[in-house]
């Protein structure tokens, strides 16, 4: 089960209990310095919003939740399947996906109406990063495959959390997009279109393998709460960024990890 603190000074969802092997978290827009149309914890810096109170916001983020600005990785989304392996701090152009081995690295994904979904196996974690198109370019279950084949465990043995996106309650698409899904994740509201994305993920990696109990949804919808997540749709652009972040803590790296100093 995942909960939001709302009382923190930067809130966020974490799931309970908490894994001692990990850290994995979804933010809200609560808690940071940015000023209006990105109040306050605006997260990304390709916004346009003041990259001084983005870096201030991510400090904060990640300092109260007992990680180092520094050894922050980030993906360079560009709404792909592409899954990045990665062992040290930094920026990943072209990719979607993160993933490691390596112990005392964070890695983020940024999102305003789009998925993030955190990924935890026995001595590994990933953070993922899907729209409707990387999500019909088969980006969930693609991450996990690359997550359980290099932690050398099978699907069964993950667990996939999913944070604050669109629900189909507010994302209205049009027929080309329906087709990209099945027909039960597509529903008619008031004669028009809805997508049921986390539905729709859902089912992609349950066929993939993932055990039915080890899917967990925030179920907080972006659009539909304006006080707490950014909304690209919502907000027609002018909005932050949310992220869902993972970190795999101190000294429960895999042994082969271990052993040559590195993640993969």
């Amino acid at each position: 089960m995942w909960t939001l603190d709302r009382s923190a000074a930067v809130p966020a969802w974490r799931p309970a209990p908490v894994d001692p092997a990990c850290l994995l978290a979804f933010s809200t827009r609560q808690g940071g310095v940015s000023e209006p149309p990105w109040d306050t914890l605006d997260l990304g810096l390709s916004c346009g919003d003041r990259p001084e109170s983005v870096l201030e916001n991510r400090r904060r983020l990640l300092e109260s939740q007992g990680l180092d600005p520094t050894d922050l990785v980030t993906a360079g989304q560009v709404h792909g399947n592409t899954v990045r392996s990665v062992t040290r701090p930094g920026h990943e152009p072209g990719c979607d996906a993160l993933l490691t081995l390596t112990s005392g690295i964070t890695l983020a994904v940024a999102t305003a109406d789009c998925m993030s979904l955190l990924y935890r196996v026995p001595g590994a974690v990933a953070a993922a990063h899907a729209g409707w198109r990387g999500a019909a370019a088969g980006l969930p279950a693609t991450t996990l495959h690359a997550l359980c084949a290099a932690a050398g465990v099978p699907a069964r043995a993950a667990h996939v959390a999913l944070g604050p996106c669109i629900r189909a309650c507010c994302y209205e698409i049009g027929p080309d997009v329906a087709r990209r899904f099945p027909a039960a994740a597509v529903r008619t509201v008031d004669g028009r279109l809805h997508l049921d994305l986390p539905g729709a993920v859902r089912v992609q990696l349950l066929e993939a393998g993932l055990p039915p109990e080890a899917f967990e949804d925030t179920g907080a919808c972006t659009a539909c709460e304006r006080d707490w997540y950014f909304s690209h749709r919502r907000d027609a652009g002018h909005t932050g960024r949310l992220w869902g972040f993972a970190a795999l803590r101190a000294g429960h790296q895999p042994p082969q990890a271990r052993r040559h100093g590195q993640g993969l």
